[in-house]
């Protein structure tokens, strides 16, 4: 289908769409997915078991266009940083594709077809949305001035979250937080795997990052972050009431955290970046614990 679509477009409108599609990162959906799994976290523990149809389309396709907007944005401020780092020097505007008034022009697209899945939303949901925003426009800029842009990454990642409790049920509850709080962690943890890749170039282009910050003691740090959210995770169990399905699940994402620091032990590029691409199973299999969990549980009457 795609190819048929290429083909009754001119060569140079495909190319250029293709070139599009790669500033969104549509040939990379890990980002959709880390953003995805904590949603899908929340609707599930908002809705007890049984979410609302309505809000589940309104929230993936929600994560879809605001990650797609996050990455033209990203590349649009890194617009002259990337050139001098290898593994980001090909994406489109950097290698000269798509310029940066047409990157402009595509986020501002993409973002109001987010506002317009937004305005779907009641009004709690709505408000935290304007968070949201914010924080997706803060992120991009944020590297330059903090050492802990990972942090405002998890934020932007995990906003998502609180939205949902919202959306769901009117208000966020001390579970929401929970569920948020989590997921700010476990963003810390895969981008500093993420950053880990690109240490050596950001040292030397003066962009900071949690790796740069943790220095030598980055993979015990990340041990350490990696220990908090799975109490993290056994606490959300503990709030929600949930089952041995769930716990279990809980106990495979510590054995997929020792394997992620088996992956990043000699702390070389290809090592962490596995480490960091692996962490979507991560989010999948707390999901699959928290879905199979409630499977048995009937809907609220």
């Amino acid at each position: 289908m795609k190819k048929m679509f290429s083909r009754s477009l001119p060569p140079v409108i495909a190319a250029q769409l293709r070139n599009y599609g790669k500033l969104m990162r549509i040939d990379k959906p890990i980002g959709i997915w880390l953003l995805l799994w904590p949603t899908l976290w929340a609707l599930w523990l908002a809705g007890a078991g049984h979410p609302d149809g309505g809000l589940f389309v309104v929230f993936v396709l929600g994560v879809f266009f605001m990650r797609s907007a996050g990455c033209v944005l990203n590349d649009f401020a890194d617009r002259n940083i990337d050139p001098y780092v290898e593994r980001t020097r090909s994406r489109p505007i950097a290698s000269g594709a798509v310029s940066p008034a047409e990157a402009l022009t595509l986020f501002v697209i993409l973002a109001l077809v987010a506002v317009g899945l937004a305005t779907m939303l009641n009004r709690p949901a709505q408000l935290l949305a304007i968070v949201a925003a914010a924080l997706t426009l803060a992120y991009p800029f944020i590297k330059r001035y903090i050492s802990i842009p990972q942090l405002v990454l998890g934020a932007a990642f995990g906003w998502a979250v609180p939205m949902v409790f919202a959306a769901q049920t009117g208000k966020t509850s001390q579970l929401a937080w929970l569920v948020f709080g989590t997921a700010l962690i476990w963003a810390v943890i895969y981008d500093t795997f993420y950053a880990m890749v690109d240490r050596d170039d950001d040292r030397k282009i003066g962009v900071k990052s949690t790796a740069l910050l943790f220095g030598d003691t980055d993979l015990f740090v990340i041990a350490g972050l990696q220990l908090l959210m799975v109490l993290a995770l056994v606490l959300i169990g503990t709030s929600a009431e949930l089952g041995f399905t769930y716990y279990a699940s809980v106990a495979i994402v510590a054995a997929l955290m020792g394997y992620h620091q088996w992956l990043a032990r000699e702390r070389q590029p290809a090592g962490c970046f596995a480490a960091f691409r692996h962490n979507h199973h991560i989010g999948m299999v707390v999901f699959i614990g928290i879905a199979l969990d409630y499977s048995f549980t009937p809907p609220p009457a």
